[in-house]
């Protein structure tokens, strides 16, 4: 079946924080505590994607992908948190666990590198896992290179480092 893109809306928000948290516990749990994962929850993750969006869906954009009519990823991307005005921040791509491996995850992010070429930003940027090395192979064969820049953040009750991506668009 195909997979469709769309704008995402205020009515797809828990879905998509559902989403996210499945999508964190299945990718992060061979190399995080389980306690780390378990909070947020999947509907405190949904209310989390509610009140952002109240803040930022001027400047920011989220789009979801379906397959039959059932969420199967996200994209969310904005203006670059170091405020430089040629770069776009892709600050999400998220999937269902059982979409990994089926395009959806290819097909958001050529999607959001379209819509930040069309915002007329001329590089892109993402942090990453150090240890998500399935996501830093994605990014890799899609043009990204690691920059150097690294930081350090919390995911529940564990520090992760994570390291700074970038590619021109």
């Amino acid at each position: 079946m195909t997979v469709t893109l769309r704008p995402a809306t205020g009515d797809d928000l828990m879905a998509v924080g559902a989403l996210h948290q499945r999508s964190r516990v299945a990718t992060y749990s061979s190399f995080l505590p389980a306690e780390a994962l378990a909070d947020p929850t999947q509907e405190a993750m949904g209310r989390y994607w509610v009140e952002r969006w109240q803040w930022e869906r001027d400047t920011h954009r989220m789009f979801v992908a379906e397959r039959a009519g059932t969420l199967a990823g996200f994209s969310y991307l904005g203006p670059d948190d170091e405020d430089d005005p040629a770069t776009g921040l892709l600050n999400a791509i998220h999937l269902d666990p059982v979409e990994q491996g089926r395009g959806v995850g290819r097909a958001l992010m050529v999607d959001a590198l379209d819509a930040m070429r069309a915002r007329g930003w001329q590089r892109a940027v993402l942090w990453v896992l150090a240890h998500n090395a399935h996501a830093r192979a994605f990014y890799e064969r899609g043009g990204w290179t690691a920059t150097g820049d690294e930081r350090d953040e919390a995911i529940g009750s564990a520090q992760t480092r994570q390291l700074r991506y970038a590619r021109p668009l």
